[in-house]
């Protein structure tokens, strides 16, 4: 850190291990479960191949953070990279529009589990849940990111559990003669295929991959060499994507009546919950709903809030945000204030979000659509810092990936509901402005230190 300019403040517990299973837990290995009837609408019942693409998608970008990670081994993800990989109005752009993703995503989560667990125990209001879920996230991640990796394993292990029930059962229901038997048409039906209703799709299914940049913003927490960040990005990716193609194969060839759901889609997003009940009967359908609550409302919503609250503190530290988010806790070693902030942001948003009919809609898109946009500036980095000033001649890794990144990405965002795209360049121009008035204002960070060989 002192190459750079800056004290090591956080504290260095986490490994490998710990890497990946905070990736894992972030972009949660049963979050097809929650928006899996949208993804199968959008895409004309093609949803392991939006899956699949999506997941092609997001390895071009984890290997984009791979090599930026190398280069620049500090929290604050593409704030930092674009920022000391191109320029730093660059990375202030790239850090707004993965707020956008951050910020939001805690709300999204906690929402949707609220909703779910309000679904189960109706006589406890869905503010209530919101309200528990938040200040049970809070605590564990004051008490410090070492007690968050040791719960981050445990719903790690129930969420699989749950997940491989599932799988068995569905795969033996299937071959049994129930739901429609084996088939491709979940990978490829030549009689809807399209390359728009699949990017379609992909805009929303990213929404599950999400998760796995998370890991960047714990570089400074990292005990291990700079080069684990990504490789615990790309085996947290690789793991996922696969458990992701493989359960939503299953879950579409039990889908009880495809037609009507590709018509008219999963409003009361039950979809999954009624293929696994064609699987296994209702506790099957109870058991994947009750999964999808914790693991969103409790288990994914905990690391969201720890990687934004390290988003924020980097920001905080190079005067792009309010100092007092910069303040790490004495004895614990956590950015305490930026912590309670994003509880604070999640339950706010979370509380007006319940009263609008859109709410969930609303704020995946958004999410989506900041995090997409802010990986398009993550790819130009890679090729400005490594082949432009740095004169790579790594042709494959520091201009074709990226570049075949950046050209999916801005597809999917081309494909993307429109209502996304227009808040979502809402959002930019806003973060246009504000940089103006810091520069303006004289609050231009100063990026001290020599960048890494």
């Amino acid at each position: 850190m002192e190459e750079f300019g800056y004290r090591q403040e956080l504290k260095r517990s986490l490994t490998f291990t710990d890497l990946l299973v905070y990736g894992l837990i972030f972009m949660v290995p049963i979050a097809p479960f929650g928006i899996f009837g949208g993804v199968f609408q959008a895409s004309g019942g093609m949803v392991a191949l939006a899956y699949a693409v999506g997941g092609l998608a997001m390895a071009f970008t984890a290997a984009s953070y791979s090599q930026m990670s190398r280069a620049f081994p500090m929290a604050g993800s593409v704030y930092t990279y674009a920022g000391r990989g191109i320029a730093q109005p660059v990375g202030f752009i790239a850090g707004w529009m993965i707020l956008l993703d951050y910020v939001l995503v805690p709300a999204l989560l906690y929402l949707i589990a609220a909703i779910a667990m309000n679904s189960i125990v109706t006589s406890v209001p869905v503010l209530v849940w919101l309200i528990a879920f938040v200040v049970l996230n809070t605590v564990v991640n004051y008490f410090g990111i070492e007690f968050t990796a040791r719960v981050n394993k445990v719903m790690l292990v129930a969420e699989l559990i749950v997940l491989a029930i599932f799988l068995v059962i569905g795969v033996v229901a299937l071959a049994s003669g129930e739901g429609r038997g084996f088939d491709f048409s979940p990978i490829y039906d030549a009689d809807t295929f399209s390359l728009e209703l699949v990017f379609g799709a992909v805009s929303i299914a990213v929404l599950s991959f999400l998760g796995f940049d998370g890991i960047s913003t714990l570089a400074e927490e990292n005990r291990d060499s700079a080069r684990s960040i990504g490789k615990a990005m790309i085996a947290a990716l690789a793991l996922a994507g696969t458990l992701f193609i493989v359960q939503t194969w299953i879950a579409a060839l039990l889908v009880p009546d495809p037609d009507t759901l590709i018509a008219e889609g999963d409003a009361a997003g039950t979809a999954f919950y009624d293929a696994a009940a064609v699987a296994g009967g209702e506790w099957l359908s109870t058991l994947t709903a009750v999964a999808t609550a914790v693991a969103w409302g409790f288990a994914n919503s905990l690391v969201a809030q720890a990687a934004t609250s390290r988003l924020l503190f980097a920001m905080a530290r190079d005067r792009q945000l309010p100092g007092f988010l910069a303040q790490v806790h004495p004895v614990r070693r956590v950015p305490v204030n930026a912590t309670f902030l994003v509880a604070l942001v999640s339950l706010v948003l979370g509380w007006y979000m319940t009263t609008r009919d859109d709410g969930i809609t609303l704020l995946s898109t958004l999410v989506n659509f900041g995090a997409l946009s802010a990986f398009l500036l993550l790819h130009v980095s890679v090729v400005v810092h490594y082949v432009v000033r740095r004169k790579s001649r790594n042709w494959w890794l520091h201009l074709v990936v990226p570049v075949l990144g950046f050209a999916i990405l801005a597809y999917v965002v081309y494909n993307a509901d429109v209502a996304a795209q227009e808040l979502g360049f809402v959002w930019l121009g806003i973060g246009v402005l504000l940089l103006a008035f810091l520069v303006a204002t004289g609050r231009k960070p100063e990026l001290r230190g020599e960048e890494r060989p």
